[in-house]
């Protein structure tokens, strides 16, 4: 109950210091949907009046692209505004402000800031989910929305531990600002389908960098396609990558040398 509360603690501080800014708020969230409409270009164009491509219609492609938009918006709200900080407080040395508060480090660093803005990407999101389905004529099973929003969870954490052993990463390295910019443009990958992939792609974006847990899963789950081991194994997966980010990070912020030293 006390994390819950300095989470919403720091929500508050952030949607507070984003009306002091309104007309910048508005600014910020047409330019997001804008990107969002121009980030459909491609997809209309690769899936729109031609057969399926890689087993996936245009409708039922549109769904994976509204939880790449969904995630986009938790990735560019939630995650990269607080995370990128922590490279400059590590390079500098001024990490020490968040060590010795009262609280967990990762939970902190993790929640120091949030783009209210972004959450224009998740409404986005789910216009593109729902448009899909009113093109499919039928409505999701409640099984198939269950297993989604599982599914979206374990999409959220697999996104958060990989950032989370990014940043780790600049304990030992100057500079990953380079490593982040990578990823960030990886992840744009996730807006197809992961079997559009093939060969060594396909294993690539599956196990190694898991954009097909992050946005395809998710959408065969409401598209009532996912078979049950196939999400049980990604939820495992999961709990497992983030115990794995969560002990780099201890052992990383034993590697720390602060200002001070």
């Amino acid at each position: 109950m006390r994390y819950l509360s300095l989470l919403g603690l720091q929500l508050r501080k952030s949607v507070t210091l984003a009306m002091q800014y309104r007309w910048d708020f508005v600014v910020s969230g047409v330019l997001a949907l804008l990107w969002t409409v121009a980030g459909l270009v491609p997809f209309h164009v690769a899936f729109h009046d031609r057969p399926p491509v890689g087993g996936w219609t245009y409708e039922t492609a549109l769904v994976v692209v509204g939880f790449f938009t969904l995630l986009r918006g938790v990735l560019d709200g939630a995650v990269n505004p607080s995370l990128l900080a922590v490279v400059q407080q590590i390079r500098e040395g001024t990490l020490d402000f968040v060590l010795l508060k009262p609280a967990d480090a990762q939970f902190l660093v993790s929640t120091t800031k949030f783009e209210v803005f972004r959450v224009f990407d998740a409404i986005a999101g789910l216009a593109l989910v729902t448009v899909a389905f009113v093109r499919l004529g039928r409505v999701p099973s409640p099984v198939g929305v269950l297993t989604a929003l599982a599914m979206l969870a374990a999409a959220t954490v697999v996104l958060y531990s990989i950032w989370i052993l990014v940043i780790a990463a600049a304990f030992w390295v100057v500079r990953v600002d380079n490593l982040a910019y990578l990823f960030d443009s990886l992840f744009d990958f996730a807006r197809w389908p992961v079997s559009v992939f093939k060969g060594v792609w396909k294993i690539v974006f599956t196990f190694v960098i898991p954009l097909g847990v992050m946005t395809t899963y998710p959408a065969e789950a409401l598209l009532g396609a996912l078979a049950a081991q196939t999400a049980v194994a990604s939820i495992l997966g999961a709990a497992l990558l983030a115990v794995m980010a969560r002990t780099v990070w201890i052992r990383a912020i034993g590697h720390y040398t602060s200002a001070s030293s």
